[in-house]
């Protein structure tokens, strides 16, 4: 049975463009205080209809590359029954099918434990609403 629960609520602003950001140092912060070196797990939600969590490569276009397969796969125009804010805004309603809101992510020894190049990153295409809520929780 686990002797430690304890969560954070992050406030971010991801702006008025779609984007992939990084929250890989967020994470790494809340579990220097809440692990405490204990091995655990570290679950990241985003609770919002519009946006999710994926693990991959940053800064190598990883991030580009899957704002362009959304594009693809959920197009911006006017096919979406939900139709209100932004034109195509719709799409970002499906987002979390593809890209689910959370993510459960092993800790050992108090550390995220990421392949080399694998960050946590929050998923937003909605331009509609700038300003979001991670919730991290750590069970250890």
């Amino acid at each position: 049975m686990s002797d430690v629960f304890t969560t954070r609520v992050l406030d971010v602003s991801t702006g008025a463009a779609e984007k992939v950001l990084d929250i890989t140092g967020d994470c790494a912060s809340f579990l220097r205080e809440a692990a405490g070196g204990r091995d655990g797990l570290l679950n990241v939600f985003v609770p919002h209809a519009t946006a999710g969590i994926a693990v991959l490569e940053t800064g190598a276009g990883s991030d580009d590359d899957l704002l362009a397969a959304l594009h693809t796969l959920l197009p911006a125009d006017d096919r979406w029954q939900h139709r209100h804010g932004s034109p195509g805004h719709g799409r970002d309603h499906v987002l979390p099918a593809l890209v689910p809101p959370h993510a459960t992510l092993p800790v050992v020894g108090g550390r995220l434990e990421l392949g080399t190049w694998q960050s946590v990153c929050l998923v937003d295409t909605n331009r509609d609403n700038p300003e979001r809520k991670v919730r991290l929780s750590f069970l250890g």
